[in-house]
């Protein structure tokens, strides 16, 4: 399918998840993406009831991050945290794994916890991202994440937070896009400031973008 304006920017979960956002700051992002036509915007538990009312009578969707950015608040918590966000209306939710149980290699661990929460936004009928952290991860264990994403079938894997100590790279999307061969969708996020950036993420697979910068992207694209 060739790539439109509106084609690409229904790619973007467009975002602000930084500590000092404001009922202004939220108030601009959801009018850009109904502006722009974005997928989703990517925002705090706090304000999805705000935004869901600003994107009433639209296709955008509101997504709520889950145990952000760290992922480390135990699975009682972001089940509730979870479930939080659905009640207030999220959409979409991710959610970060606990990258120290990976790191462990405690896979059950961690499939228990992408089962649970899976479950619960199925249930639910909403869309699920799985958070992996990948700057922390070396390849073996970015398989091992995708392979249990490929077997307990969240909507979504997802590269990275933007607040870890690097962002998506395109070896890990190919990685990822490769493992779950079809079964996952893969979402790139982190540090994707650019057109170039953008497409190199797309042509490697990635079927969602998650990025501050949705509208300057959108230049890039247009002057190319």
């Amino acid at each position: 399918m060739e790539l439109t304006r509106k084609t690409l920017a229904k790619y973007f979960d467009h975002t602000f998840l930084k500590a000092y956002a404001t009922e202004d700051d939220l108030r601009k992002l959801c009018n850009e993406a109904k502006e722009i036509g974005a997928a989703m915007v990517a925002i705090n538990p706090e304000w999805i009831e705000f935004c869901k009312k600003e994107l009433a009578g639209t296709d955008v969707h509101v997504g709520g991050a889950v145990s952000f950015p760290l992922g480390q608040t135990g699975l009682k918590n972001k089940l509730d945290e979870c479930h939080n966000c659905i009640e207030a209306g999220a959409d979409e939710i991710d959610y970060v794994i606990n990258v120290g149980r990976a790191k462990m290699h405690d896979w059950d661990w961690i499939r228990n916890e992408m089962e649970q929460l899976t479950k619960l936004c199925h249930d639910n009928g909403k869309i699920i991202k799985v958070i992996f952290e990948n700057c922390y991860l070396e390849k073996d264990e970015i398989r091992q994440l995708a392979l249990i994403a490929k077997d307990v079938k969240p909507d979504f894997i997802k590269t990275s937070t933007g607040f870890g100590t690097g962002g998506a790279k395109v070896e890990d999307v190919k990685l990822m896009v490769d493992t779950v061969e079809g079964e996952v969708k893969v979402k790139a996020a982190g540090g994707i400031r650019t057109w170039e950036a953008c497409k190199a993420m797309i042509e490697a697979g990635a079927q969602r973008i998650g990025t501050s910068s949705s509208l300057k992207i959108l230049e890039g694209f247009d002057q190319q």
